[in-house]
């Protein structure tokens, strides 16, 4: 399929999403409280950049995620290397890590609240959190995954332990680094908003709620639709990394949305 029929497709998708959206809303005769049209969102989404009212608080969510997203990713490829390539630190830590892989995030919110306070430390700290697994999880797997025929090749030629980490490790390794980041930045927006409902004053999370206790549907919905559009220029900017960073390989010639 060409990228122009790709869009079009997308395009005539959205489109019939909207139309079902409004049939089923004026067919069925639903309640604004319940559904509203899709006009009404629309023009509530309007108000919302209009009035200035979301600004401050897209502002907010972006700098936490965005904070949370880039800690996930330093400490995931750190830790994902040191124990992917060493079978001592692997032994040693695996464990810890997999205990607090299996445990509920959104139990650690509370702790992390009592620990770093409501303002914007604990809510990176939440986004950081939730998105640090993807990262490290595929990380890990990269560095298991390195063509061991490779990394002798690399040995007979003497090559120094920096030369084989920058030169077949990591670009061994960064399909999976880059996979998991994916996958990462869509955690890291959801850990921001999961806190700023639970302990947020400020946000996208936190506007959203207050749409709710106001019983502004259609605001509520807006809300939604511009936390759906920061999620998705996100992860096409993430997705997009593969064209610059592994031009070589072949997924950086699909598509990232």
């Amino acid at each position: 399929m060409t990228k122009q029929s790709r869009i079009i497709v997308q395009i005539t998708a959205v489109a019939l999403f909207f139309v079902f959206w409004k049939a089923y809303v004026s067919g069925l005769n639903v309640s604004s409280l319940v559904l509203p049209p899709p006009e009404h969102v629309f023009t509530a989404l309007v108000n919302l950049f209009v009035s200035g009212e979301v600004w401050y608080h897209l502002y907010i969510t972006l700098l936490e995620c965005v904070g949370g997203f880039a800690i996930a990713v330093v400490v995931g490829v750190t830790t994902g290397m040191a124990l992917g390539r060493s079978e001592t630190l692997d032994v040693v830590f695996k464990p810890f890590v997999i205990a607090l892989q299996v445990t509920p995030k959104v139990a650690l919110i509370p702790l992390f609240i009592i620990w770093f306070g409501f303002g914007l430390e604990s809510k990176i700290i939440v986004s950081a959190v939730l998105a640090f697994f993807p990262v490290f999880s595929n990380t890990y797997l990269g560095a298991r995954s390195v063509d061991r025929g490779l990394v002798e090749l690399f040995e007979v030629g003497n090559a120094s332990r920096s030369r084989r980490f920058t030169k077949l490790i990591l670009p061994s390794s960064m399909p999976y680094i880059l996979t998991g980041m994916e996958m990462a930045i869509v955690l890291a927006i959801i850990g921001a908003v999961v806190a700023e409902f639970m302990a947020g004053s400020r946000g996208l999370g936190y506007l959203a709620l207050i749409k709710q206790q106001q019983l502004q549907v259609d605001g509520l919905f807006a809300v939604v639709i511009v936390l759906a559009l920061i999620g998705f220029v996100l992860y096409f900017v993430v997705g997009s990394l593969r064209k610059f960073l592994i031009p070589w390989h072949e997924s950086a010639n699909r598509q990232a949305i």
